[in-house]
C-alpha cells in the first residue's frame, strides 16, 4: 500500500450483507462513515454505526465490520513512529486512549469532511515532501478537533453530574435554603457557573427549582394535613408568610387557602360520586 511518510487515506465500499472478519493491524487508524448503515465490533464490543460516526482503532484492536446497507466508509490509516513527539503526547495519545465508535455532531462533521478533503487531494500531488508535509497537517488538524471534542464532551459529562448532584441537594434540603449564593458555596462553585450548568440540564435555575419543590410540598400539605398556613410557610423553608402568600399566588394563580378549599371540595364531590 502506497504511503506518503507513513499515513494513508482510502475508501471501502461494502455492499449490503457484507461482513469483514475480525482482524487487527499494527497502525492506528480512523474510520469515517460517508454513508449507509451496519455495525462494528471492537475489542469484543459492538457499535452502530451511521453516516458521521467516527472509528477509532488501536493498534493491534481486533475489529470487525458488518454492513447492513450499501456502505461507504474513509479510512485514515498512519504510523506514529512517523509522528512528532508532541503529535503522538498530545494528539495521538488523547484520541486513541480507548477504541472506541464516536457521534459526530453536524458541525464537527463538516468540519472534518473537509479535512478528509483536503488529505485526499495532497494524495494526489506529484511533489512527495510538500504532500507529506501537507498530510501530516491536516492529519494534525483532525486530531485536534477529536480531542477537543472529547474534552467538550468530558467537560460536560461533569456539568451533568454537578447538577444532578445539585438536584438532588435541593430535593433534600428545599427547607433550610436561602440563598443562590449559599447553594453555590455547598457544592464548591461559583453561582454564575452554577446556574449556567443546571439551567443547561434542566432548564431552570436552582433557585426557581427550588420554588417549584416547595410549591409542591406546599401543595401536598395544605390537601393532606390540618398544619395551618404559618407552620406550613415555615415547615417549607420560605422566610415570610408574605413571601410565601406571593410566591404561591404568582406560581398557582390563586392564593393557598382557595387552592386548599378548591382541592378538598373536589375531593369531596368525587367520593360522593364513587
Amino acid at each position: 500500500m502506497h504511503t506518503k511518510d507513513g499515513i494513508h487515506l482510502y475508501e471501502n465500499k461494502h455492499r449490503a450483507k457484507n461482513r469483514i472478519k475480525s482482524h487487527f493491524h499494527e497502525t492506528h487508524q480512523l474510520l469515517y462513515v460517508l454513508e449507509g448503515e451496519g455495525d462494528c465490533i471492537l475489542d469484543g464490543r459492538s457499535y452502530a454505526l451511521q453516516e458521521d460516526r467516527f472509528i477509532v482503532i488501536r493498534p493491534r484492536t481486533t475489529h470487525s465490520i458488518h454492513a447492513s446497507s450499501k456502505m461507504t466508509i474513509l479510512v485514515l490509516q498512519f504510523d506514529e513512529l512517523h509522528l512528532t513527539d508532541d503529535y503522538r503526547d498530545e494528539l495521538v495519545a488523547p484520541v486513541f486512549k480507548h477504541s472506541e465508535v464516536l457521534q459526530l455532531n453536524a458541525f464537527k462533521g463538516s468540519e472534518i469532511r473537509q479535512l478528509l478533503r483536503k488529505m485526499l487531494y495532497e494524495q494526489l500531488h506529484d511533489q512527495e515532501i510538500q504532500s507529506a508535509i501537507g498530510l501530516k497537517l491536516f492529519l494534525g488538524q483532525i486530531l485536534l478537533a477529536l480531542v477537543r471534542m472529547k474534552q467538550q464532551s468530558s467537560i460536560q459529562d461533569a456539568n451533568d453530574r454537578r447538577a444532578a448532584e445539585l438536584k438532588r441537594y435541593i430535593e433534600s434540603h428545599y427547607y433550610q435554603l436561602t440563598h443562590a449564593e449559599d447553594l453555590a458555596a455547598k457544592m464548591g462553585i461559583s453561582s454564575r457557573y452554577m446556574q449556567q450548568i443546571f439551567k443547561d440540564s434542566y432548564q431552570l435555575t436552582p433557585m426557581q427549582y427550588l420554588t417549584e419543590i416547595r410549591l409542591n410540598r406546599v401543595k401536598h400539605l395544605l390537601v393532606e394535613t390540618q398544619l395551618d398556613i404559618v407552620s406550613i410557610c415555615f415547615e417549607v423553608g420560605f422566610e415570610s408568610v408574605s413571601t410565601f402568600y406571593r410566591v404561591f399566588k404568582n406560581r398557582v394563580g390563586v392564593s393557598p387557602l382557595v387552592y386548599q378549599k378548591t382541592q378538598l371540595d373536589e375531593a369531596k364531590e368525587n367520593d360522593l360520586l364513587n
